[in-house]
């Protein structure tokens, strides 16, 4: 297991390599005068729901092909909710046109409830033009000089202004207007004939075609949201460096103190309070309860962190570029199978370390412990989108890939880490001998159980990342864009930095405290911070946010759970490794009897 990680980083680079290629169109983006070029429409659904998108033709617009052609997508894009199919207007290249018709249809009544239905829920289109993403409103709701909302109209959009840049035989930019005065009364259950037209101007310009997408990830690097940035992580630094200097002080001046007493010859055994922790040296290291759990736990949290690294290392090389989410999907399901050996390795090594006899059982649990509550709620979300007919549900195909890769890649790399980790022998260095009876926990204050511990837990590292947190929401699920990932990992480094550190405070409080029971109280504590991530969750959705409607809440919390019950395992396994090498350290600097 010793070269597994420069394997898998190798690996890392190849999907990297290959990640970079997820087109929308296979061609090399050169174009000569006349030439088509791949235009198709994506998806439709509501501004403030980035979650309940619909196929472009769900909606009656007219098509000028009988056949509508769909495009062949990667993983990560059908992940995405992204379908892709030919749009009904044809932009050449520098083949400008005025006024031109797309196509005529004939609006029945129905489909004039459906358009007036999506125009008063602000629909939007999303289209991909040689690989650049355009946005157009469907329609507009008149409310002007008007009190009550049965007085309103509906109007649709029938006339798109594109205007495209150039640079010698390539395209640069695309962006999308809707004509204002050119429009379809929706206001009334009528029928009603719809020309479809749009107009296509070209101009020169001097960017070149590998600085096309940076006007993307521009808006995320503007001053004002820079200094944002700068001031969470300054703030960030902060409570890293005030926790710190908390902690060097307990750690030089308290634990000096106990080091010197127990150095003397019992002299101040009677001062309980500070130096209880000697006391203890019997049951420190005393096995958990639910052993196998627990590892499993570990395991699983050791998988995510690995994961997290390695997807942080393709952004910082530029692999998730702007209106390439595909990659990320397709990133997180690859690298989340190649990694679940590093789960089965460090729980099946831990569980025999912690003298498990039932490993295949702790295999099991360790496989299950993040896919099944993610396996669940994928079900039942997936079931509300078949319901809904929206894109975000996959298509049986795409569900028997990532049950294939689930069954041929992850499940044997799991059992062959856990053979690995079985056979490791390694044994649990404890620095003190367990007694055969544990001692009995004195009574302590409210404050010093679970809840409240862990309340304190979570709260500083959560308070280093909140700032951050809403910039990433905003983009996940709504339409900011994200590019900043250097700041992120500085974020998440000192996430990692304070976990380790409040919990290590915790623990020595704790035991401090004559309570031997530390082990899964680091890992709770450490975790804990998924928890406020949660609760910010909901924060966000009510005071932050737009969403509504059942789809895109159970979607929002759904996953968001998922995501925040991820955190709780990857930043439990940071606390838990923090604290069990500072009891490590403690207990080998003094003398056990």
């Amino acid at each position: 297991m010793s070269d597994s990680p420069i394997t898998l980083l190798v690996v890392g680079v190849l999907i990297a390599c290959c990640l970079t290629h997820v087109r929308s169109d296979s061609s090399d983006h050169r174009f000569k005068v006349g030439d088509p070029v791949p235009l198709y429409a994506n998806k439709v659904g509501p501004f403030h729901n980035p979650s309940e998108t619909y196929r472009y033709f769900d909606l009656p617009f007219c098509s000028p092909d009988a056949i509508i052609k769909e495009k062949r997508e990667a993983l990560g894009e059908v992940l995405n909710g992204d379908r892709l199919v030919s749009a009904p207007y044809k932009l050449n290249f520098r083949d400008e046109k005025d006024s031109a018709l797309a196509c005529r249809k004939k609006l029945s009544e129905q489909d004039v409830a459906q358009f007036r239905s999506t125009v008063e829920k602000d629909f939007y289109f999303q289209m991909y033009y040689d690989d650049l993403p355009i946005w157009g409103f469907i329609g507009k709701v008149d409310k002007e000089g008007k009190t009550h909302p049965s007085e309103y109209k509906y109007f649709l959009y029938k006339h798109i202004q594109f205007d495209i840049l150039y640079n010698k035989d390539r395209v640069i930019e695309i962006s999308a207007r809707m004509d204002p005065h050119s429009l379809v009364d929706l206001t009334e259950d009528k029928e009603v004939d719809v020309e479809f037209m749009y107009s296509v101007k070209w101009k020169e310009t001097d960017t070149p075609f590998e600085k096309r997408m940076e006007k993307y990830s521009l808006s995320s690097s503007l001053p004002h949201h820079l200094e944002i940035h700068w001031f969470s992580i300054i703030n960030s630094c902060v409570t890293v460096l005030l926790l710190t200097g908390f902690l060097a002080t307990i750690l030089m001046r308290v634990l000096k103190n106990d080091f010197v007493k127990y150095a003397q010859d019992e002299e101040a055994a009677d001062d309980q309070e500070e130096t209880g922790w000697k006391y203890i040296h019997g049951d420190v290291f005393r096995f958990p309860k639910y052993k196998s759990l627990f590892a499993a736990a570990l395991g699983s949290g050791s998988q995510l962190f690995t994961l997290t690294v390695f997807i942080f290392m393709l952004a910082l090389v530029g692999v998730f570029y702007p209106y390439n989410r595909g990659a990320l999907f397709t990133a997180l399901v690859v690298i989340y199978a190649l990694t679940s050996g590093i789960a089965g390795y460090t729980a099946a090594s831990f569980y025999c370390q912690l003298e498990g006899t039932n490993w295949v059982r702790n295999l099991l649990l360790t496989g299950c412990l993040f896919c099944g509550p993610l396996f669940l709620t994928f079900c039942f979300l997936n079931t509300v989108a078949i319901a809904y007919n929206a894109t975000a549900a996959l298509p049986f195909g795409t569900i028997v890939v990532i049950v294939l890769i689930w069954t041929l890649v992850t499940s044997p790399l799991l059992v062959l880490g856990g053979i690995a980790g079985k056979n490791s022998k390694a044994e649990f260095q404890a620095p003190c001998r367990t007694t055969k009876y544990p001692r009995e926990i004195p009574p302590l204050p409210w404050y010093r159980s679970a809840i409240p511990q862990m309340a304190m837990a979570g709260f500083l590292p959560f308070s280093a990342i909140y700032i951050e947190l809403y910039y990433i929401f905003a983009s996940v699920w709504g339409h900011r864009i994200y590019t900043i990932y250097s700041i992120l990992f500085i974020v998440f480094i000192i996430l990692l930095i304070v976990t380790a550190f409040i919990t290590v405070a915790l623990t020595y409080f704790q035991l401090a405290a004559e309570d031997h029971e530390w082990w899964w109280r680091s890992f709770l504590c450490g975790g804990s911070t998924g928890v406020f991530i949660y609760a910010y969750c909901l924060y966000y959705y009510y005071a932050r946010s737009d969403m509504s409607g059942f789809m895109q809440t159970s979607f929002f919390f759904g996953y968001m759970a998922c995501v925040c019950y991820g955190f709780f395992l990857m930043l439990g396994t940071v606390g838990f490794r923090a604290s069990l090498l500072f009891v490590r350290h403690i207990y080998k600097s003094i003398k056990c009897e």
